[in-house]
């Protein structure tokens, strides 16, 4: 029989022969003890809610759900709102996820959103209030917050009133280790504003409305803006690699091609949700990250194998034209899109794009012809798989309706260019023939803000487009081709450089695009238009061998050949200029100056600036040794009116009077400034010189000799040269050629 209870020997219950330290149980403690910690993660603290009722609060929780719904999974049963004595609510609540990653993502986007126009939510962990609100670290009595003074930020645009009247820009250079901002002197030297040591450890960057200067460090990113550059923010993303903004300055990505690794004592700025991601996009305003995003796989191909991308894309997260939007390609497969300032995936799904290569935003906000709907755009590519062709498309957000799409075949690659009001989008397409041997390129030109976005195709191109850029604010593109295949080869090939314009038409209507000029046996391999438009400098970069620089004007005042009387522009060649060893070309934002440099990043022979004006004129040229970097700084958008900029347009003939006058004043003002400075130092050298003859004369007068000492001289060398005293005749001939002629004899 089996022992029972009852059977049990008295020996067997025998306590005191029976050491409980000796059983090892820790196994069983592991596998069932309560980690009350980790058992909490998946609460949060709701403060901020309406004081509502018993009756009311079925309400206010449904409408709280929609919001708390859009990050996690969450129902009616899973919250719990507290009531006082006096019968209504206590304005938190707490509220229970599925799981910890979906409390982290209801604190990180829903704290401080508004619930409506009275209440803003407050989200934390229920550990937090915890670790933070035990006994003893928050005192029982109210003690009421001291209020700080007062003090007046400093401009952040104070760089746009130039203390001179003369409107200059500014631009930063990186030379050495140092880092210094100077305002535009045009030939004179340029005038420091700020100098530092070891201001960034990496390279610096404008923000792109030129409110901040942009620092890389080893812990992180700095912004320093203000009459006095101090720093402004400061975010700590640990090895820091690449910084981009978003167009109006609202937010920030950094990333690192370090994964973050968040330490056991916590970070200033990230939590443990960030752990493991590169990519961390920030809030300027307040200076806290909203999001972070780990790199990417690389997604395998219809073989099996994985290709790297031959560049590394940058920047990852693009934006849209009003910061309200920012996507992400997810190589091969489809886009996500997120909405801000939540960060939350738009219909919390992605955009479903089989082999999608590349997309890119429209730089402005489109009216399109007929739609009255509040859209931004982006256009996208897909390369042909199986039998399906190539396709390009136009898709709206927040619809995520495709609303222009272009099948193309026989497609190598595509580039992606749009111009700068987004008022067109050109797609260049490489295709390869059969036999894959051979390759050229079309043009396809979608005209968004006309009826239908319709497509037009320039296809009068037999050679590879190798670069292509838009006029801005403009009609018209320039292109450079080249017959042989593009890659690396030991000595650049010859290009060509086309410009195209459109022909003229009636009314408001642009006509078609047609060919102006093509320039051939050029070197050329880079396009830089003025910001303004009509000014275009081509240029030949990363060059040893050839550095050329030309000047061109599309609008051209002189007579116009007779072939392009029915075109909308006339092309001249302004100026050519050489740089030797020149790596970067880059206009100012005011379009009348060009600054060229050779970077010691690319190689370190004749490091240094050249400065131009639009006519190609050279202004300056300063050699720097280890010199690396420079950056215009840039002018936000005016604030004029279309109606004050056509009447200034208008008048301009008068402002440029008044702008020639005070040029000359301040020319013929420094030049009499340096004729006295020099009238002043050759007072001084007299008056010195005074003063030595004085004491000259007083030291030979103590010596009991003559006071002209050149007399003495004089008669000294008389008396060598005579010494009886005869007078003798010196006679000197010379001889002068009267007439001179050539004869050529057989």
């Amino acid at each position: 029989m089996a022992p029972s209870y009852e059977t049990l020997r008295d020996e067997n219950l025998d306590e005191e022969d029976f050491d409980y330290d000796e059983v090892d149980v820790s196994d069983l403690k592991e596998k069932y003890e309560v980690q009350l910690e980790q058992g909490y993660d998946t609460f949060v603290v709701i403060d901020g809610l309406p004081e509502v009722t018993e009756e009311q609060k079925p309400k206010l929780v449904k409408f709280l759900l929609k919001k708390l719904n859009t990050v996690g999974k969450t129902s009616e049963d899973a919250i719990f709102m507290p009531f006082g004595d006096h019968g209504k609510s206590l304005r938190f609540a707490f509220v229970e996820y599925s799981s910890p990653a979906e409390a982290a993502a209801a604190i990180r986007q829903l704290d401080y959103s508004p619930l409506d126009k009275k209440h803003t939510l407050r989200v934390n962990k229920l550990t937090d209030i915890d670790r933070y609100g035990r006994e003893g670290r928050i005192d029982e009595e109210y003690t009421p917050p001291t209020i700080e003074p007062f003090q007046e930020m400093e401009h952040l645009r104070s760089f746009m009133a130039d203390p001179s009247g003369r409107g200059r820009d500014q631009f930063v250079m990186y030379r050495g280790e140092t880092v210094g901002v100077f305002w535009n002197n045009e030939k004179d030297q340029p005038e420091n504003i700020v100098d530092r040591q070891h201001w960034t450890e990496t390279f610096v960057q404008w923000s792109p409305l030129g409110t901040y200067l942009t620092s890389v460090h080893q812990q992180g990113v700095q912004l320093w803006g203000g009459a006095s550059w101090t720093r402004m923010r400061r975010f700590a993303h640990p090895f820091v690699n690449l910084v981009a903004y978003s167009p109006n300055e609202n937010y920030l990505v950094t990333w690192s091609n370090r994964p973050i690794s968040i330490p056991e004592e916590g970070h200033p700025s990230l939590s443990i949700d960030d752990d493991g991601k590169n990519y961390v996009i920030w809030d300027i305003e307040t200076g806290k990250p909203i999001r972070s995003f780990a790199q990417q796989d690389t997604p395998a191909g219809p073989d099996g194998e994985v290709k790297k991308p031959a560049k590394f894309p940058w920047p990852a997260f693009k934006w849209s034209a009003d910061d309200k939007y920012v996507a992400r390609l997810n190589q091969g497969t489809s886009i996500s899109v997120y909405e801000l300032p939540g960060m939350n995936l738009l219909d919390k799904t992605t955009v479903k794009l089989d082999g999608v290569v590349d997309f890119d935003w429209a730089p402005a906000t489109v009216k399109r012809d007929g739609v009255k709907e509040y859209e931004q755009l982006f256009c996208f590519w897909t390369p042909e798989i199986g039998s399906n062709p190539a396709r390009v498309g136009l898709m709206s957000i927040p619809s995520k309706q495709v609303v222009r799409s272009l099948n193309l075949f026989s497609v190598s690659d595509a580039k992606l260019h749009w111009q700068s009001e987004a008022a067109y989008l050109c797609v260049k397409v490489d295709r390869h023939s059969k036999s894959k041997k051979s390759q050229a390129t079309t043009l396809e030109i979608f005209r968004i803000k006309e009826k239908g976005v319709p497509v037009e195709v320039v296809d009068a191109i037999k050679d590879t487009v190798i670069n292509f850029a838009w006029e801005p604010k403009g009609d018209r593109f320039v292109i450079i081709t080249t017959t042989e295949p593009v890659g690396a080869t030991a000595v650049p090939p010859k290009t060509s450089v086309a410009f195209f314009c459109p022909e003229k038409a009636k009314g408001n209507v642009v006509g078609n695009f047609k060919h102006l000029r093509t320039l051939e046996k050029k070197n050329s391999n880079a396009i830089y238009w003025s910001p303004k438009g009509r000014f275009v400098v081509v240029a030949t970069v990363h060059n040893t061998q050839s550095s050329d620089l030309d000047f061109y004007d599309l609008d051209f005042e002189g007579e116009k050949p007779e072939s392009d009387k029915d075109l909308t522009a006339n092309l001249q060649l302004m100026n050519t200029a050489d740089h030797y060893g020149v790596t970067d070309v880059e206009w100012d934002p005011s379009g009348r100056y060009v600054a060229t440099w050779a970077s010691a990043w690319k190689h370190a022979m004749e490091n240094g600036y050249h400065i131009y004006d639009f006519r190609g004129e050279q202004l300056r040229e300063e050699p720097i040794e280890k010199f690396k970097q420079w950056a215009w700084r840039p002018r936000p958008a005016t604030l004029l009116s279309k109606e004050e900029q056509k009447q200034i347009r208008k008048n301009l003939r008068e402002y440029s009077r008044v702008f020639e006058q005070e040029d000359a004043e301040r020319i013929s003002s420094a030049d009499v400034a340096v004729v006295q400075e020099r009238r002043r130092i050759l007072e001084d050298w007299y008056n010195w010189r005074e003063v030595v003859e004085e004491e000259i004369a007083e030291e030979r007068a103590e010596l009991g000799l003559s006071e002209d000492p050149i007399e003495e001289l004089l008669r000294a060398k008389a008396a060598e040269v005579a010494p009886d005293g005869e007078e003798q005749v010196i006679e000197e001939i010379m001889e002068e050629v009267l007439e001179e002629t050539e004869e050529i004899v057989n």
